[in-house]
């Protein structure tokens, strides 16, 4: 079964493969701090994943990058 991201999970996976803080991935998205720890939690939930490096090791993999277009 292959998990897929939304456009938005996509921005954020790729944010959290720059090392980026949840406050800085919100500052980017123009979220919440709560929104952005929110949306890294349902990303690593959804992919079965136990943290951020496993997360950015996926996006670098998949060749995600950090466009914020809509």
């Amino acid at each position: 079964m292959t998990t897929e991201l939304t456009r938005r999970e996509q921005q954020v996976a790729a944010l959290v493969a720059q090392s980026r803080t949840n406050a800085e991935i919100a500052d980017a998205l123009s979220v919440s701090p709560t929104t952005a720890k929110w949306h890294v939690s349902e990303i690593l939930r959804k992919l079965c994943m136990r943290g951020r490096v496993q997360l950015a090791v996926y996006a670098r993999d998949r060749g995600l990058s950090p466009g914020l277009e809509s």
